[in-house]
């Protein structure tokens, strides 16, 4: 794909300055990371916007000048259905583009050791092997899970389909070159409905923790109780002592003022003039350094990821960790009395052959959208629910531009919370994240998105995410399809969400909200954005989810419930599942303290069982 006159006209290139020029080679380097489909679609698109420049003028894009391009681009926005497609165009433009701008970063401090870690390349590990306890994952469940196991004396392997990075390598790297090994599918995930949204999951030893942003919420003691009375999910009436010892492992406490940044600043000067309940967040991150570089891993070392905080625990018990292993099955033995048995897995290494790992009992920690397709492909998909009761947290973005620099991000990435809604399923929290990373789409083409651009340094930005029912499915064996449909309440959450923000940066000074709305992007005063919304649906905004959960829930109904109240998977025997697939519903916060609980209270269930 010729990528150059695409950027010329998205960016309004001149050839005045040295950058844009080198936005070509960053965006080939994010499009080669993203799955087949997505990149084909992206190569689409720019085909026939070419197509479209030949027909109109008889010349291709980079042929063009400057007012030929934006004249162009003019009559491309005047349709009105054709802006969504432009804006979704621009995603992978604006994160190539807000690397290439950004400021040299100042020389890195040395960065701290990790704990030492027992990992082992699949390359290197021997095609047959024994243990006791084999976890598929080593995210936040399967790394409770494996250090649980661990210090019960049991021989633990952990694999894992990613690779071990290191903080020190994060230092190294530019963040958009640590994105694409970061994520599964270069960040490209996508749940297809109406409207799409992108649902992007880490991989890498660590999993998502490596790239969450850190905040620890506790599971809210209504959601508990909803799931042990209308779920049969016991274990979450034992969660209190759980959550304690977690928070204790990740190092919990309430983010300082010192580093929360301008943005965060900013959403909690807005909620006090507005008499909202706001807070710094409580983090997982001892020290931070306000690098604003969660999403691609932590360069101080300060975000206890569970590759820094639960893993090493593990290791130090005994438990190894297989990199770069792609576990195809679940191995089971049908010969003995009973429920099939869980007899080990098989697993796929690079250049394509496998390896197993024999042994009695499995742990399957490879995220909602993962487990199921695993558990089709080993035979133990059969109940019918399995892959469904998919709930993501669907999230939109507003940011308010200020007269004074914010400069977002400078500072802690997901600083404040605000949670004055949060009793009507409404959780906001200020969120920044290096240029062009964040899920929030810069309004205009050409030369208005230039200037958007220029003028980024004044923007504070808000996300909002949406406690939503159940209305996905995953579907697939061998690759992943993950189907949501937004819900007709969460929508009018989300539109409830989009005022309140836009609200609360007006009380805070800003001069204008860009509210996300493609046909109405601007607002000046509260009246305008009311104005603009009344016109708009959640289908208008450009939404985007990051806790994907309930695909196998854990509860009481063998009906409803493809795992048993303590996490057993149904239908066999010796497979657990303690990843964020396992929660009933929706835990209404950031989840990644309620899955790390969950697998905890499976993990010693278990023990005490079977042990």
């Amino acid at each position: 794909m010729t990528a150059e006159g695409l950027v010329a006209a998205l960016l309004a290139d001149t050839g005045d300055e040295d950058w844009p020029a080198r936005v070509p080679n960053r965006l080939d380097t994010v499009l080669a990371a993203l799955p087949r489909p997505a990149r084909a679609g992206v190569h689409t698109a720019v085909a026939a916007l070419e197509t479209y420049a030949v027909l109109r003028t008889g010349r291709r894009l980079a042929a063009l000048d400057p007012d030929a391009r934006e004249s162009l681009l003019g009559s491309l926005a005047a349709r009105p259905r054709l802006v969504p497609l432009l804006d979704l165009l621009k995603v992978p433009v604006m994160l190539a583009a807000g690397t290439e701008r950004m400021p040299a970063a100042p020389p890195a401090l040395p960065a701290p050791e990790d704990p030492p870690l027992d990992c082992t390349p699949a390359r290197e590990w021997p095609a047959r092997s024994t243990a006791d306890v084999v976890v598929v994952g080593s995210g936040a469940g399967g790394a409770v899970a494996a250090r649980t196991f661990a210090r019960a004396g049991l021989s633990v392997v952990v694999l894992e389909e990613g690779e071990h990075h290191t903080t020190a390598s994060f230092g190294r790297r530019a963040p958009l070159d640590r994105f694409a090994e970061l994520y599964r599918d270069g960040g490209g995930t996508v749940a297809v409905g109406n409207p799409p949204l992108l649902l992007p999951v880490g991989r890498a030893v660590g999993g998502t923790t490596v790239v969450n942003s850190g905040t620890c919420y506790r599971t809210p003691d209504q959601v508990l109780a909803r799931w042990s009375r209308a779920y049969g999910f016991d274990l979450a009436e034992r969660f209190g002592p759980r959550l304690d010892e977690i928070e204790r492992t990740l190092r919990v406490a309430t983010q300082p003022l010192d580093v929360l940044g301008n943005n965060g600043l900013l959403a909690l000067s807005g909620a006090e003039r507005l008499g909202w309940l706001a807070g710094p967040l409580r983090r997982n991150a001892p020290g931070c350094k306000g690098s604003c570089q969660c999403v691609v891993g932590c360069p101080t070392g300060a975000k206890q990821s569970v590759q820094l905080s639960v893993l090493p625990d593990a290791c130090a018990a005994g438990a190894r960790i297989v990199t770069g292993a792609r576990v195809r099955r679940i191995l089971v033995d049908h010969d003995g009395p009973g429920a099939p048995r869980a007899a080990g897995v098989r697993a796929r290494r690079a250049d394509g052959s496998e390896l197993e790992i024999l042994g009695p009992l499995v742990v399957t920690a490879a995220g909602a959208l993962q487990t199921p397709p695993l558990l089709r492909r080993s035979g133990l998909g059969g109940h019918p629910c399995l892959g469904r009761n998919l709930s993501v947290h669907p999230a939109t973005s507003v940011a308010g531009r200020f007269a004074e620099p914010v400069t977002a991000w400078q500072g802690v990435l997901q600083s404040a919370g605000i949670e004055e809604l949060h009793d009507r399923g409404v959780l906001i929290e200020a969120t920044a994240s290096p240029p062009g990373m964040g899920s929030f789409v810069l309004p205009g083409l050409g030369r208005e998105l230039r200037r958007e651009l220029e003028g980024a340094g004044h923007l504070a930005t808000l996300g909002a995410m949406i406690a939503d029912r159940p209305s996905g499915r995953v579907r697939g064996r061998d690759r992943t399809l993950v189907r949501y449909d937004l819900d007709p309440r969460d929508g009018d959450r989300l539109m409830t969400a989009v005022r309140a923000m836009g609200r609360l940066l007006f009380a805070a000074g800003a001069e204008e909200i860009l509210t996300g709305v493609p046909f109405a992007p601007r607002a000046r005063s509260l009246d305008e954005l009311d104005e603009s919304l009344a016109r708009a649906t959640a289908r208008n905004l450009h939404l985007s989810a990051f806790h994907p959960t309930g695909t196998v829930a854990a509860g009481a109904d063998p009906q409803r419930a493809p795992a048993d109240p303590e996490g057993r998977l149904r239908g066999t025997r010796g497979v657990l599942v303690t990843d964020g697939s396992v929660l009933p519903s929706c835990p209404q916060v950031n989840p990644q303290l309620s899955i790390m609980a969950a697998a905890l209270a499976i993990s010693e269930t278990w023990l005490e069982r079977e042990g």
